[in-house]
């Protein structure tokens, strides 16, 4: 079972924008959006500073945010990525499941991914995912590369807002109407 203080501050710095992002979404009432606490079994607690030093994962989350924009649910998972190939073991298969019953229930389910090497956002539909997460379980490439990617879906900052993805949905449901 993964430790909880082994896991360091791996993908802090793009939930710290999407958090900022989902705050000044919030504040102009355009949407919704809640980080999915991850369940957590306290194992070691420093009583003096009453600060939990170890701890383990209780059950697998699902994703790492989930909301509503005007009307419309969504879920996604955000991940970091150094270099220009994405590993799909980094997404799930409990997350996969979830975010096919989410979309069955006609919601909209992506990831956000920050390529930090090149310093780019990107929003992946879970469709483009799924393409990839079948790939890979059908004995193809375990990995998709960066030029593989739609660059529309490439985040750009706007309005002071840094992780722009409500311009992404929009567009992804376009493309969902066509």
């Amino acid at each position: 079972m993964p430790s909880w203080n082994s896991r360091g501050l791996r993908g802090s710095t793009l939930e710290e924008l999407i958090n900022l992002t989902n705050t000044k979404y919030r504040e102009n009432k355009l949407a919704l959006i809640q980080k999915v606490p991850t369940p957590i079994k306290p194992i070691k607690i420093d009583q003096e500073n009453r600060h939990i030093t170890l701890a383990y994962f209780e059950q697998k989350s699902t994703v790492d945010y989930i909301g509503v924009v005007q009307g419309i649910p969504i879920c996604f998972d955000a991940k970091e990525c150094g270099v220009e190939s994405f590993p799909i073991q980094n997404i799930h298969e409990h997350q996969i499941q979830f975010m096919t019953e989410f979309e069955a229930q006609k919601g909209i389910a992506f990831i956000l991914i920050y390529f930090s090497g090149k310093d780019v956002f990107y929003y992946l539909r879970f469709n483009k995912l799924l393409e990839f997460w079948n790939r890979a379980q059908n004995g193809g490439r375990k990995s998709f590369l960066y030029q593989e990617l739609d660059p529309h879906y490439q985040i750009s900052v706007n309005n002071g807002v840094f992780v722009h993805y409500l311009e992404m949905i929009n567009m992804d449901l376009q493309e969902r109407e066509e």
